[in-house]
């Protein structure tokens, strides 16, 4: 089972602790430490993807020397400011690096693997393009 606890620290800042002990400030954005709670949804949206295509990359003995993964959202403008579209894009370094291996790695992660995906797919539409550079 998945857990977290967010403990608040004063102001506007609280600390997000996962199962296994790692952390993270979250805040507002006036308080000028931590991460905003709703980009949150998108960092862990990106590094859920970034875990799979790294593996499956890796399973396909293809060499990955890096990967950076941009997500952009678009919000509802009233609150609750729900996401409803989402951008992944995918920028990706290594040797023997083919546009049908990450392709493939991408919608594994995706349709598959990827837990926040299959979280936020219900609720935003998700799109995702890459570059092999």
């Amino acid at each position: 089972m998945a857990n977290a606890t967010v403990r608040w620290i004063g102001g506007k800042q609280f600390v997000g602790t996962d199962s296994t002990r790692h952390s993270v400030v979250i805040s507002t954005p006036d308080e000028g430490v931590g991460m905003k709670p709703s980009e949150l949804l998108l960092v862990a949206l990106a590094s859920c993807t970034a875990v799979d295509v790294v593996e499956i990359l890796h399973k396909k003995r293809l060499t990955l020397s890096s990967l950076e993964i941009q997500a952009n959202a678009e919000q509802d403008p009233e609150p609750p400011w729900a996401f409803r579209k989402i951008q992944v894009h995918y920028i990706l370094h290594g040797a023997g690096l083919t546009e049908t291996a990450v392709s493939q790695a991408i919608q594994l992660s995706e349709e598959k693997y990827c837990s926040v995906a299959a979280t936020v797919r219900g609720v935003a539409e998700v799109h995702t393009s890459f570059e092999i550079v």
